[in-house]
């Protein structure tokens, strides 16, 4: 009876105990395809050491969680198992452990494989660095009003003599209008110094000169942003891009000198034909005056008589 028993006792210990980890079920999966450690990691890319830290859940040699799942996932689709059911099985092996309490992360790559290199990451974010300094060094001269020194220096320079051959233009009551086509910090302030507009227009926003204005002029270092009208004719821009200006004339009068044209020259009156040109009548050459020591010319020969005259017409006819 002893010999019958043993047997059956054997029998309820003969079946392997089935894995219950991720790693181990990853390893039973490999070793039922014949495959070895090393097999996988080439069908994976992924080093051996890593492989082997998985097999043995070791999720604490890995880079990280993320590299841990992502892993995982690989190792699973290389031995034809469901790579979805041991992504969440490595994700509730690390939330239980205290690696996961203290280096969880949210991101997971796809796959591992084509994680880029930290190189690439660190020279990404130092060129986004340089792009947000950049910005901010370029908004903030955008937007700074031009200092004391600058506001001397366009003060000192002469103005402009008015150009030859353009006529003053007679006083037109007439609205003007500043556009800013974009963000401009500019002043507009009358002869005695009294501010008319001081600060910051947006883009977009417009300003109506007042009409009792006084020799009202501008300061601004970005004459380009504005879109000068006056009556609703555009004028010229009041200065050179980027180029601060400073006690310029923005009256209704000064703006439209500034925009008129140069009056054309006269047209030179058509003159009359000119007459076909004269040939010119040879002169006669002066006979030259006979001297008492000049020869004296041989005489010409007489012409003969003309027909019918002669001796025999002299003659008496006969009686």
């Amino acid at each position: 009876m002893a010999d019958d028993n043993h047997p059956e006792t054997g029998a309820g210990f003969a079946p392997d105990a089935q894995p219950n980890t991720p790693g181990a079920k990853l390893r039973a999966a490999r070793e039922a395809q014949g495959l070895s450690i090393q097999d996988v990691a080439t069908r994976t890319r992924i080093a051996q050491r890593q492989l082997e830290a998985i097999e043995r859940d070791d999720y604490a040699a890995l880079p990280g969680i993320p590299y841990a799942v992502g892993f995982a996932r690989a190792y699973a689709r290389a031995v034809d198992m469901d790579e979805v059911t041991i992504a969440a099985d490595v994700r509730s092996a690390v939330h239980n452990s205290d690696m996961g309490a203290n280096r969880y992360e949210m991101f997971e790559p796809v796959d591992p494989a084509r994680v880029p290199p930290g190189k690439l990451a660190w020279v990404a974010a130092g060129i986004v660095v340089l792009l947000i300094a950049g910005y901010t060094v370029w908004r903030t001269q955008l937007l700074t009003p031009p200092t004391g020194e600058q506001i001397a220096q366009e003060a000192a320079k002469p103005a402009a003599a008015r150009p030859a051959g353009v006529a003053p233009v007679a006083p037109a009551a007439q609205p003007v209008v500043f556009t800013a086509v974009d963000d401009v910090w500019l002043r507009i302030y009358d002869e005695a110094g009294e501010r008319l507009k001081d600060g910051l227009m947006k883009k977009g926003e417009s300003f109506t000169l007042p009409a009792t204005a006084r020799g009202p002029m501008i300061l601004t270092g970005r004459p380009q942003a504005l879109a000068v009208t006056v009556g609703g004719k555009a004028i010229p821009p009041l200065g050179a891009p980027d180029r601060t200006i400073a006690d310029v004339l923005v009256s209704a009068e000064a703006l439209l000198a500034r925009g008129t044209a140069p009056a054309a020259s006269a047209t030179p009156a058509a003159s009359a034909p000119r007459p076909a040109p004269r040939r010119a009548t040879p002169r006669p050459t002066p006979t030259p005056t006979p001297t008492l020591d000049s020869p004296v010319p041989a005489a010409a020969p007489a012409a003969p008589p003309p027909a019918g005259t002669g001796a025999a017409a002299t003659q008496p006819p006969p009686g």
